[in-house]
């Protein structure tokens, strides 16, 4: 290596080559990118039109244009063509086991978001249809899942009481579920599925274990059998409410022995599965059996009349005197747009909305990667809008893709989406048939049932992986995890999306710069900090800003950062400094202030040339800016403003190996590196 800091093999035959285009010719034969308003067109027509352009699209007949639509819409009008016997007989066994699970869960599920039982099996019937010709899936299992389920109660709840009001509570979740839809359905339209990302992986991780303990506190009440209970959710009044319960006497004891018993059952079947998986149906039809079994138990031994807590006591409280069976009966007359309570239905739907599609996705993904396979997030955005709009219309609440389920399903062989028809209609068999039956089901039997469910949604393996990796977003996590058990499931999203955009915030206003040097024997540039093996480069400077967006809360910070480097001599050690390199590769767009702050900039750095001459230790140096690799919408708008006319086109380059030979080719550099000349001859 010689005194420049560069070895021989760096300065050699790409100092000697000569580029064949001028750096200014490149920049005017660049084109203009297309205006935003043409980008969201074209996400648009993206979706609608599965050629890939609108152009393609016309030149296909009339018919044609139907049909591609159709097969964009709904992705049943593909594989069914190819549908035969063998794959039936797959998803008929596994839409039967999955409707094994999905009848009790469906009624422990509605019991937790206090609704009648048979408003999770009218879930359980016709989203998992709608979803079946319009989702791209072939495993995710389709019906009412337990967060959302917490989620609606939670929030619906403190707007109408369940109890006092349930005509009220009824429609409003109605209206929530419509909502929820319609927001679903355009986030699919418009292609926003970046929404959910802000929710971040560590966010769910410990709002999904949060909303696992709350639940299970919950349950309690059904468990033990407690006639009155606390409406809030956080931990500390559910706690005192059952502690207050218990100090009164007012618990059953029969009922906590059936539920307690049953649990263990469920437990221990799916402990045999974890070390048979062969014997997987034993755990999907586990909850079903409980539920037979503990409902003839107490209807041949008239448990009711010894403090067992059934459905019908309970219907008995609220004075409801029968539950309805058949086909699930219209909505559309429930829905209510109208004040006072409309804003409140779109906030929910709102909410809901997000937290079902994040799931949906997840599980749909996580399947789908395994099955090799591509899932697309807006086509399921779509499918998703349009299940729960109408679902709302058809006496539903959210349906979205639930992850027990849709494992059970995988594990039972589904082939397609059509395991979702046939649980579908077994879900129906069971709402004509064995409606009447519900009355005698204990609560504490449904209660077991949630509480079973809940051990898969604390993960805290990833928890403890999340903390080694990164301390911010385990910051996420407990916030997420806190928040919903100490305070409310929105205080818990709240507090886990704003640590989670501080943590954006935080990157974006104070983005790193980096210094970069020289691969020995190549013409690549890397962090020095990093890669200590590469070259720093005497009297030519090259910094990298990581960021993607030079604009209003960054720009300023960037220019202050580079200049005190420059101006208290920390880039060279105090030496001569006669050229700065930007790469701007990492910087994809830039606003009005990051071309002010690039012009000022430019301005300081000449200002420092003027200064240096007059104070004669680097007279007659020149310290230059040269930007290197500027994309297509910054280059566009640095010609907009004349800043390239300002810092020169000849001064504008493709790549930063091209920035630092025009800079080492100037004499004034060379007055600065004296040894330069002779290695570049050599």
């Amino acid at each position: 290596m010689n005194s420049l800091g560069l070895d021989a093999s760096s300065t050699g035959e790409s100092r000697r080559a000569e580029p064949t285009l001028r750096p200014d010719d490149f920049i005017s034969a660049i084109p203009d990118p297309p205006s935003p308003w043409k980008e969201l067109m074209g996400s648009f027509k993206h979706f609608i039109f599965p050629y890939g352009s609108f152009s393609a699209f016309k030149k296909q007949p009339v018919s044609g244009h139907f049909l591609s639509a159709m097969k964009r819409l709904f992705p049943i009008l593909v594989w069914l063509r190819n549908y035969d016997l063998k794959l039936f007989r797959r998803d008929l066994l596994a839409g039967l086991t999955l409707a094994s699970l999905s009848i009790p869960q469906s009624i422990g599920y509605a019991n937790l978001a206090k609704l009648d039982p048979q408003y999770g099996l009218y879930t359980s019937f016709v989203p998992p249809l709608i979803y079946a010709a319009m989702g791209s899936s072939r495993e995710i299992a389709i019906g009412p899942v337990a967060v959302v389920s917490m989620l609606l109660s939670s929030l619906v709840q403190k707007v109408i009481d369940p109890y006092e009001n349930p005509s009220g509570y009824r429609k409003l979740v109605f209206t929530s579920t419509f909502f929820a839809g319609l927001f679903q359905l355009i986030f699919g339209f418009l292609r926003l599925g970046f929404i959910i990302d802000f929710l971040s992986h560590a966010a769910i991780v410990g709002f999904m274990g949060g909303a696992a303990i709350m639940i299970g506190l919950q349950q309690l009440k059904g468990l033990l059998g407690l006639p009155h209970f606390t409406n809030k959710t956080d931990a500390v009044s559910v706690v005192r409410a059952v502690l207050s319960s218990l100090g009164h006497d007012q618990w059953r004891p029969y009922s906590f022995f059936i539920g307690s018993t049953f649990l263990i059952l469920i437990l221990v079947a799916r402990y045999l599965v974890k070390r048979n998986k062969k014997y997987f149906w034993v755990a999907a039809i586990a909850p079903l059996i409980s539920v037979i079994l503990s409902t003839i138990i107490v209807f041949l031994s008239k448990a009711e009349e010894h403090g067992v807590v059934t459905k019908a006591c309970l219907l008995e409280y609220l004075k409801v005197k029968y539950v309805k069976g058949g086909i699930n009966p219209s909505s559309i007359t429930q829905l209510s747009f109208g004040r006072p309570y409309v804003s409140e239905a779109a906030k929910i739907g709102l909410v809901s909305a997000i937290i079902a599609l994040t799931e949906a996705i997840a599980v749909g993904r996580s399947f789908a990667a395994i099955n090799g396979y591509h899932l697309d997030g807006n086509t399921e955005m779509v499918a998703m809008g349009t299940t729960n709009i109408v679902g709302s219309m058809t006496s539903c609440y959210v349906a979205t893709g639930s992850f027990s389920r849709t494992a059970v399903n995988f594990s039972a062989g589904c082939r397609t989406a059509m395991s979702n028809v046939v649980m579908s209609f077994t879900v129906l068999l069971s709402m004509v048939l064995l409606t009447r039956f519900l009355y005698y089901t204990p609560i504490s039997i449904l209660a077991s049932i949630i509480l079973s469910s809940l051990p898969g949604l604390i993960d805290i393996a990833e928890t403890i992986r999340i903390f080694k990796i990164d301390k911010l977003d385990f910051l996420a996590c407990i916030g997420a995890f806190i928040g919903v058990i100490f305070a409310s499931v929105e205080i818990g999203l709240l507090v886990a999306v704003s640590i989670s955009l501080g943590k954006i915030l935080l990157g974006s206003t104070r983005p790193r710069i980096d210094i970069l040097g020289q691969v020995p024997g190549t013409n690549f540039f890397c962090n020095t900090k990093q890669y200590p093996f590469a070259l720093k480069l005497q009297g030519v400077v090259v910094i990298r800003i990581n960021t993607a967006f030079l604009c209003f809360f960054n720009a300023r910070y960037t220019e202050e950062r580079i200049m005190r480097w420059v101006e208290d001599g920390e880039l060279t050690g105090g030496k001569c400094l006669q050229a700065l390199v930007l790469d701007m590769s990492n910087i994809t767009s830039i606003d009005s202030n990051g071309i002010v702050t690039l012009e000022e900039l430019h301005k300081r750095l000449a200002s420092l040339k003027i200064q240096a001459s007059s104070q004669g230790p680097n007279g007659g140096s020149c310290l230059q800016l040269a930007l290197a690799n500027p994309g297509w919408e910054v280059i566009h708008k640095l010609k907009l403003a004349k800043v390239v006319d300002k810092v020169g086109g000849e001064w504008i380059f493709l790549s930063v190996a091209e920035a630092v030979d025009a800079c080492f080719s100037t004499k004034k550099t060379m007055d600065c590196n004296p040894n330069l000349e002779k290695l570049m001859k050599s």
